[in-house]
């Protein structure tokens, strides 16, 4: 079959490919940014460069789609202008495809409680509302929390878990929910294709059980090994909970905010189409819980909600940020000719970050992720989806690659932290008088007075920070 898939890049569309390519089928990608995409290009795969959002940049020549996936949703983007987002780049969609004899569209959508909704989930409603009354076949899967290696509900339960033994939590840790692993959502969506009793249906989609939030974070406890104590507080109020979630864990304050509106509904199937869809039962909870830690512990989290460009300060293009100005900015500039072969250099590089640290004065760098954070940036938390190995557009600590060449041992990286100006770090590998250094950039372009202070208040600790993270890291 002939397939158009948006939201490639994001954190169900990086599984759905791979899956769709495996089964022969032609696949055209819609991406914003070309930059971000990682499979290899030619023969069954296409790409479309193109925003959503922004209609005059949407072109579709596809005439014999046989189904479109819109994967699009706007959640850590905004707090209170989801309907406004979604409506936009769903209507640019509709229109974008009606001439292109699409036989089925297949959304991904949330499940809904009629009795109450988040801001979030009534903009997945009118987006339903507004795909089935196009005037194309559509399928709407209904999906409540996804859980796999990388999943960003995952990821909390993950960071909340293993980092306190003993919680005080909001009330809406006793709300009902029927999570479904991230394995069972994909095999929806392959079944759902051209599926006759799929067409122009809404069907609720979930694992076998329904669950709390507490109950959630005791069975991923157990599944770990860990003993926690939890107690509920009736009196923890919306924001702080959501300043509770943004601290404790790696999630954005925005996504926060949406995750907390959203987890104070119970949302449960009205009757779980899973099994006939796919022919399978689904995965358990801690089935799921246990899958998404084989993948991590075989370093194979496919993708992550932290590589969204949503998860921080939503640049709008990698392009516009890969070339590093000159005029106008600071620069610190450090070289040291390598003690370590080439090869462990740059796998020292393409190693930075996460877990290892960044190699020198790691607890200044924490330090500057815990201040980072306490004034709404991302802070240190969001770590690397890889050990070991990392792509444009990959999230790094408080950073976001914007070119990663490992065969030029070249690395380019934005910062997303806070800052009065704007920021790169790179490291490149280059050759001198016949030896081979290690070259260190760091620029930063000011904003105003206040920037040009910031650079000479933190110009003594580069010194120290900089100059010993490119000697460890050229390996001496």
């Amino acid at each position: 079959m002939n397939i158009l898939l948006t939201g490639a890049t994001g954190y169900i569309g990086k599984r759905l490919l791979p899956a769709l390519l495996a089964d022969g089928h032609k696949v055209t990608c819609i991406v914003r940014d070309r930059k971000r995409f990682q499979q290899e290009i030619g023969g069954q795969l296409k790409i479309i460069e193109a925003d959503l959002l922004n209609s005059d940049s949407l072109s579709i020549d596809e005439n014999d789609i046989d189904v479109a996936f819109y994967l699009i949703h706007s959640m850590g983007a905004a707090i209170d202008k989801f309907e406004e987002l979604e409506t936009r780049s769903v209507n640019n969609f509709i229109q974008a495809i009606k001439g292109s004899k699409v036989k089925q569209i297949i959304y991904l959508s949330g499940l809904q409680n009629p009795e109450a909704a988040s801001p979030h989930l009534q903009s997945r409603l009118k987006v339903e509302q507004l795909l089935m009354n196009s005037g194309l076949p559509c399928t709407t899967l209904r999906a409540g929390i996804i859980v796999g290696s990388g999943s960003a509900s995952f990821e909390i339960i993950r960071d909340l878990s293993e980092k306190l033994p003993v919680m005080v939590t909001p009330r809406w840790l006793n709300t009902l929910c029927q999570p479904i692993a991230v394995r069972d959502v994909i095999n929806c969506l392959m079944a759902a294709m051209m599926n006759p009793s799929a067409l122009n249906k809404i069907l609720d989609i979930g694992g076998p059980e329904a669950l709390t939030y507490k109950q959630m974070l005791l069975q991923y406890a157990e599944v770990r090994g860990l003993k926690r104590l939890i107690f509920v507080l009736p009196l923890m109020t919306p924001r702080l909970s959501s300043y509770w979630l943004y601290f404790v864990t790696s999630t954005s304050y925005k996504l926060a905010v949406n995750l907390v509106n959203s987890m104070k509904v119970e949302v449960i199937c009205r009757e779980n189409m899973l099994e006939s869809l796919t022919g399978q039962p689904p995965l358990t909870y801690k089935e799921a819980i246990a899958l998404a830690f084989k993948s991590i512990a075989q370093h194979h989290v496919v993708s992550s909600w932290k590589d969204a460009l949503v998860s921080s300060s939503a640049l709008p293009n990698l392009n516009d940020y890969i070339t590093v100005p000159e005029h106008g900015c600071f620069h610190d500039l450090r070289e040291t000719e390598i003690k370590a072969t080439q090869e462990q250099v740059i796998s020292n590089v393409w190693s930075v970050g996460g877990e290892k640290g960044w190699y020198y004065a790691n607890s200044l760098w924490k330090i500057r992720g815990y201040m980072d954070k306490m004034v709404g940036g991302t802070g240190l938390r969001r770590g690397r989806t890889n050990e070991a190995d990392i792509n444009a557009g990959d999230a790094l600590d408080f950073w976001r690659v914007l070119l990663a060449d490992r065969a030029r041992g070249r690395l380019l990286l934005y910062a997303e932290m806070k800052l009065p100006g704007e920021a790169w770090l790179e490291f490149s590998l280059t050759e001198e008088k016949g030896k081979t250094l290690l070259k260190q950039t760091a620029t930063f372009r000011p904003k105003g007075l206040t920037g040009r202070l910031y650079w000479y208040s933190v110009w003594p600790l580069h010194q120290l920070i900089f100059r010993g993270m490119n000697r460890k890291m050229a390996g001496w």
